[in-house]
């Protein structure tokens, strides 16, 4: 299984990105998935997360800015940035609990993509 995360760019403050992370493999069900970032010399933090029926939660951070969606028939999900900030400058990473089709259906894997870099500077 492999997580794909692309869309992250430069982008002046108040503009806005759309990520994307594409899920691929032996998938049998994504259950939830998330967003994470790292900003340089700080801790990976969660920001936003989706279960597989649609819940979503978000970091105080970025509420009322961010929106995350998931698309299960194509195994994606999205991260709509609006209005951002410097502060919202990191790498990003995708995060998604698999059932893998070619294990027990009750264990769920963790995986993690490879992360894309956003910028937000005037």
């Amino acid at each position: 299984v492999q997580l794909q995360a692309f869309g992250g760019g430069s982008v002046q403050p108040g503009g806005s990105l759309r990520l994307s992370c594409s899920v691929s493999g032996r998938i049998f069900r994504i259950n939830a998935v998330g967003w994470y970032r790292q900003a340089p010399g700080k801790q990976r933090e969660e920001v936003a997360t989706i279960t597989r029926g649609g819940s979503a939660n978000y970091a105080n951070s970025v509420k009322g800015r961010f929106t995350i969606s998931r698309n299960n028939s194509e195994h994606t999900v999205y991260l709509q940035m609006n209005s951002l900030k410097p502060e919202d400058t990191a790498v990003y990473y995708c995060n998604a609990g698999v059932i893998r089709s070619d294990s027990d259906i009750d264990r769920e894997y963790d995986y993690w993509g490879q992360g894309t870099e956003v910028t937000v500077s005037s």
